[in-house]
C-alpha cells in the first residue's frame, strides 16, 4: 500500500481513499477532517476485550491516535510530514463492546510541535481523554 501523503489521509476523511491498514485493522473509520478537528466512529467487538471483561486501554489509546492523525493532517501540506512523540491517556471509565465516538483537535500547532487533544465516547459518557505532542517536520 506504501506511505500516505497528507493529501492522502485528507482524502480518506473525505471518503475518497481507501484508510491505512492499522485503521482497518483497529475498525477506526474518520467520518470528518478539517480545520484541526477530525470525529471518527470506532467498532469495538470481542477481540479488543480483556480478560477483565472490558476494553484494554491500549487499544483505546490506539484508536485516539489514529484519530490525532487526521486532525494534525487536516493542518498540513504535503511539504510536511508528523510524528507522535508522547501520548498520555486518563481513563475515566471502563469501555465495552459496541460503537465510540472519536474527537481529535489541535489545540495548538506552532512551527516543529502541536498539541492535540482527544476525546472517547461511549453512549454519551466520557471514557478517556487524551493528549499528545506531534512533531511536525519538512519533507525534502
Amino acid at each position: 500500500m506504501g506511505k500516505f501523503t497528507i493529501t492522502d489521509l485528507q482524502n480518506v476523511a473525505k471518503q475518497i481513499k481507501k484508510p491505512p491498514p492499522c485503521d482497518d485493522t483497529m475498525q477506526v473509520k474518520v467520518t470528518q477532517a478539517e480545520d484541526g478537528v477530525a470525529h471518527g466512529i470506532w467498532e469495538v467487538d470481542h477481540k479488543f476485550i480483556n480478560g477483565n471483561g472490558v476494553v484494554m486501554g491500549g487499544f483505546i489509546t490506539a484508536a485516539v491516535d489514529i484519530m490525532m492523525a487526521y486532525a494534525i493532517a487536516s493542518k498540513l501540506t504535503d511539504e510536511e510530514g508528523f510524528a507522535s512523540i508522547d501520548i498520555d491517556t486518563t481513563f475515566h471509565r471502563p469501555m465495552i463492546d459496541g460503537q465510540v465516538d472519536i474527537t481529535a483537535t489541535v489545540e495548538r500547532r506552532g512551527k516543529t510541535i502541536a498539541y492535540v487533544t482527544g476525546e472517547v465516547r461511549q453512549n454519551d459518557k466520557l471514557i478517556a481523554n487524551c493528549v499528545s505532542s506531534i512533531l511536525i517536520s519538512q519533507r525534502k
